[in-house]
Formats: C-alpha cells, sequence, structure tokens
C-alpha cells in the first residue's frame, strides 16, 4: 500500500528512531524485512527431507539440517519441479540452490528452491574422504596420541540405542568373559539428526566421571547414510579431546566411519569390541596356572639343583671325613720330619767323616806322627832344637824326645862333616866371599 507524502514524512526513517509516540505500523516492519531478506544472494545448502508435499505441480518439502535440529521450509514451484530429473522424497538427502523469501501477510519466512538435486552415494564419500584427509593432516589420527586401555577396568561406559542388538552383544560377551564387569551405560539416537548431539553430550558426561576407565560408542550395521552421525566431524572432534580411552564398535567389519580413525582402539563389531575391553576369565585362569605351573617347575629345579650341589659338596672327602685335612697335613709333617732326620743324620755323618779325614791329615803330618815312626827330637841345653852336629859341642848337655817320653843325654863325642858345595851353608859363604870381593 502506497503511503501518502504527509503520512511517509511523520513516519521514522530508521527503526533506530522509533518511539512510543511515534512507531512503525506493521506493515512497514514486514515490507522492510521482506526488501532486506529477498536482497541476500542464493547459495546452496544440504538438507534431508522430512516432509515432501506435492500439490499442483508445487512441492511444499521441509528441509532438515542432517546434524542438529534445524529445518525450513522449502518451496520448489511447479516451473522448477519440471526440470528436475527426480520427483523429492521424504527422507532423501539434498542439495539446494535456494533464496530466502519472506510472506508478509503471516510473517512466514521460507526458502524457494530454484534447484533441487540428490546427494548421491560417490558425492557422500567423496565429501568423507575430504573431511578425513583434513582430520588426518591436523594429526587427529596419530597414533602416538591414542591412549592405552587398561588391562580390567573397573567400570565401562557404554554408548548405544535403547535396547539395541548393539547393547545386548556387548554386555554379553564382556559378561561372559569376565562376570563381574560393571557398565554404566547412556541411551541415545545412533541415526538421524539427534544422533550426533545426544552422542558428544552422553560421551561429555561418561568422560567427567572418574570411575569410568574407557567408553565404548557401539551400534549395529546399516547403510551408509545410516552411519553418517559416527562420521561428523563435531563428534569425532568430541572423541579427539577425550581423556577417556574411546572404543569405537560402529558396523560391521567392512563399515568404517571416520570415527574409527580417531577412537583410540577401533573395534570390527559390538561383539569384538566386547572381546577386546576385558579379558577372557577362562583364559586368565589358564595362564595363572601355566604361570604357577611353571613358576614351580622352576622352584623345584632350582631345589633339586641346589640338593644335588649339596649331596655333592658333602661327598667331597673334606666333608665327609673333615680330619682327612688333619690327617693329611699330620702325614705331610711326620714325612718331612722323617726327611729332615735322615737328611740331618746324613749331614752329620759326613760331618764326621770329613771331620775324620782331615784329623787322619793332621795327625799324618803332626811332629809326634813323625817321633811314632822312630824319628827323635834333640833338643841344645838352651832349649833351641839342634840341627847339626855343629849345634851341640862335646860335653854340652841334650835332650832327646822320643814317640813316648824324653831323654838327656851329654855330647860325648861329635862329628861335624864338612860342607858341603850344595849345602846352603857353603853357597851362602860363597856369596859373602863375593860380596867381600
Amino acid at each position: 500500500m502506497e503511503q501518502t507524502p504527509d503520512t511517509q514524512g511523520s513516519l521514522p526513517r530508521t527503526a533506530a528512531a522509533t518511539t512510543p509516540e511515534n512507531p512503525w505500523p506493521l506493515r512497514v516492519l514486514s515490507e522492510k524485512l521482506k526488501a532486506h531478506i529477498e536482497n541476500s544472494p542464493e547459495s546452496w545448502v544440504e538438507g534431508q527431507l522430512l516432509e515432501a508435499n506435492i500439490r499442483n505441480g508445487h512441492a511444499y518439502l521441509t528441509l532438515r539440517d542432517v546434524d542438529v535440529d534445524y529445518s525450513f521450509s522449502v518451496t520448489v514451484w511447479a516451473s522448477v519441479m519440471r526440470t528436475l530429473d527426480i520427483a523429492p522424497e521424504v527422507g532423501a538427502r539434498v542439495v539446494a540452490r535456494v533464496k530466502p523469501s519472506f510472506y508478509t501477510k503471516t510473517g512466514r519466512l521460507s526458502l524457494n528452491a530454484f534447484d533441487l538435486r540428490p546427494v548421491g552415494l560417490g558425492d557422500l564419500l567423496a565429501r568423507l574422504e575430504r573431511l578425513r584427509r583434513a582430520l588426518f593432516d591436523e594429526g587427529l589420527f596419530d597414533p602416538a596420541r591414542k591412549l592405552r586401555l587398561p588391562l580390567l577396568p573397573g567400570r565401562i561406559g557404554l554408548i548405544t540405542g535403547r535396547n539395541s542388538d548393539a547393547e545386548k552383544d556387548v554386555i554379553r560377551n564382556a559378561t561372559l568373559r569376565w562376570p563381574a564387569v560393571a557398565f554404566d551405560i547412556r541411551n541415545t539416537a545412533v541415526q538421524g539428526v539427534n544422533a550426533v548431539p545426544e552422542v558428544i553430550a552422553a560421551l561429555r558426561e561418561l568422560d567427567a566421571n572418574p570411575q569410568i576407565e574407557v567408553i565404548i560408542i557401539a551400534r549395529g550395521g546399516g547403510a551408509l547414510e545410516d552411519l553418517l552421525p559416527f562420521s561428523s566431524e563435531d563428534l569425532v572432534r568430541a572423541v579427539a579431546a577425550c581423556g577417556t580411552p574411546v572404543i569405537s564398535a560402529i558396523g560391521h567389519e567392512a563399515d568404517r566411519p571416520i570415527l574409527d580413525d580417531v577412537a583410540d582402539l577401533r573395534a570390527s563389531t559390538p561383539t569384538d569390541a566386547a572381546k577386546r575391553v576385558v579379558p577372557d576369565l577362562v583364559e586368565e585362569l589358564a595362564n595363572l596356572a601355566h604361570a604357577r605351573a611353571r613358576l614351580d617347575r622352576a622352584v623345584r629345579t632350582n631345589v633339586q639343583r641346589e640338593a644335588q650341589r649339596i649331596a655333592s659338596l658333602r661327598a667331597r672327602p673334606v666333608l665327609a671325613n673333615p680330619q682327612s685335612i688333619i690327617q693329611g697335613r699330620g702325614e705331610d709333617i711326620e714325612r718331612l720330619s722323617r726327611r729332615g732326620t735322615l737328611a740331618m743324620r746324613s749331614s752329620l755323618a759326613r760331618g764326621h767323616d770329613s771331620i775324620a779325614h782331615l784329623r787322619a791329615q793332621v795327625r799324618a803330618l803332626s811332629p809326634q806322627q813323625t817321633l811314632d815312626r822312630g824319628y827323635a827330637v834333640v833338643t841344645a841345653d838352651g832349649g833351641g832344637i839342634v840341627r847339626s852336629a855343629g849345634d851341640a859341642p862335646v860335653h854340652s848337655l841334650i835332650g832327646v824326645r822320643l814317640a813316648h817320653g824324653q831323654l838327656n843325654a851329654t855330647v860325648t863325642s861329635s862329628n861335624v862333616p864338612a860342607p858341603s858345595t850344595n849345602s846352603p851353608q857353603h853357597t851362602q859363604t860363597l856369596t859373602n866371599k863375593g860380596q867381600s870381593a
């Protein structure tokens, strides 16, 4: 509706200039909002179709975000519908080229779609691979940042669907392996738009509980579209920031959501997660029995070996008869004593023989031995030895020492022989004469 110049001049030009005394009519605000909203450019959006009503060739759709509970009404006019390859179906995941539209009479905001395309499996896989590569480049998949699982967790957090087969498989198999296992279960949506926020909320609640030592996120198999929440970037980053070890047990062996790459341990199935989170009691008891047997065998072997060593030591003569060492040493002393005595006696005998030989030699050379052979020693009255007849003049007293006893005699006659030319006296006389000449 057009306004008169007077009316237009009296209205505030901007919303900030309005007052209780000078407000805008509602139609002015609606028209301004319509002009502002419909000036927005076209954009491509993605979502899932919750409603699809087709009347008179027009399609009236409700498009919801794939991760959070946001929705928008979308209108596809008949002219656009005729250009589409397939008709919109409830549950389909689509991308649409839309532009906002504001209906002033009811204040209703909606989107007008000018193109609508289904998201194919190839497109989904390509987008997931791009996201997987980006998260890998950030280092979220680095094995060095993954946490080690406890050997025997005291309490396990389990995030899964309510009354799901995955929940039953995990609890049944874990209990069979370790009957004392305890679970703290959080039932959440595991597909659809509510899955991501509910799983993230349960994950953060369990991570904040200090009694929870490991968390299992489990879901049964399904189509790729059903498992898409477990490739959500928000959920992947929440698991990466979790301080408690997380096990991903989504789908079957062939399923590979991005959650498997960022989790601390990837289990092929929920049953596999139950087998890997707790040890097998039967196996552990068998290992314990085996270890006990090995320990018992090792102790017995060691005792037997030491007993054999002790028996070997006791069998030695020194321990069997400790006096044998003393006896042996006593025998050695006696043998050495006998050898010393024999050596001493032999040495003494040789000494006696040597002394007797020397005594014989001395006796053979002594004057007494000469006297014993019949010789005599003649001494003058003055005590000197008479060597020549000239030394004892006639009528002089002499002494004669025999082998036995001594005689005193008087020289009655003397026969002094002429000096010989070879005698020492004659030679001395000739020498004296030569010197006088």
